[in-house]
């Protein structure tokens, strides 16, 4: 996860080390930062609830993960774009939304934040993830970032604000991720499409060597989600042509 270059803290002593949190039992605990550091926060709770109303203009929801098995929560379609490629990314093993509050000063007043989500990466490192376009960001936004990545920075975890993702990526990985529950693996056409691919080749070719489309193609969205046959997700949307090979090394 890259570290995000952000403002510098506001003079007049912004001390980013109280946080809030809701325990795996739903318990409120507050605590020093540098006192929490250790938490598991993948597994910790919302540390706040997701408003639903009439006439919401953000959309809200769950997101069942097939990197833990769980539902995570996402207030906007754009943080919904960002957790489907985490969920995507095989070096994370564990999501949490509004993992916790932050409480700060800044000089002035009292304030707080929560981040979008809280990342667990497979060896053992963190990350805090906001979400958030780059023509919405304000002042206070600004600042909220700021303090949240010093923060991580003395915590030992990493800090990151991601705005829209690449469209095609997007569409992409959304499309993939229909695919994406272990119930689409059926290990006998895996195994035989693994063989049609050894030899990088054009998707239609490849799935009608093993079967009908109707019965291959789901299991072929499903190796691609696990990364365990590749293709160029970047550059065009998924269709008949697109080149797909196996990977070097599937990690799911």
């Amino acid at each position: 996860m890259a570290e995000l270059a952000v403002a510098a803290v506001p003079e007049g002593g912004a001390d980013p080390s109280d946080v809030e949190y809701v325990d795996g039992l739903g318990r409120v605990v507050r605590s020093a930062l540098m006192q929490c550091w250790h938490i598991p926060f993948e597994d910790c709770r919302p540390s706040r609830s997701f408003p639903v109303y009439r006439g919401q203009k953000n959309f809200t929801g769950w997101w069942w993960t097939a990197t833990t098995g769980t539902h995570v929560g996402y207030e906007s379609w754009l943080e919904r774009a960002v957790l489907i490629g985490l969920d995507f990314d095989p070096g994370v093993v564990g999501i949490a939304s509004q993992p916790f509050w932050l409480h700060w000063s800044d000089g002035k007043r009292s304030r707080r934040h929560a981040p979008d989500y809280f990342v667990r990466r497979a060896d053992g490192s963190a990350g805090v993830v906001d979400v958030r376009a780059d023509d919405r960001i304000e002042p206070r936004d600004t600042e909220a970032f700021a303090v949240t990545a010093e923060a991580c920075g003395r915590a030992g975890w990493g800090f990151e604000r991601i705005g829209c993702p690449p469209l095609v990526r997007e569409s992409n990985l959304r499309w993939l991720a229909g695919y994406r529950h272990p119930r689409c693996m059926q290990p006998e056409i895996a195994g035989r499409l693994w063989e049609a691919f050894a030899s990088p080749q054009p998707l239609f070719e490849g799935v009608e060597a093993v079967g009908s489309r109707l019965a291959v193609l789901p299991v072929l969205f499903h190796l691609l989600w696990r990364q365990l046959l590749v293709a160029d997700l970047e550059s065009a949307l998924l269709g008949a042509e697109t080149i797909v090979r196996l990977s070097e090394g599937g990690t799911r």
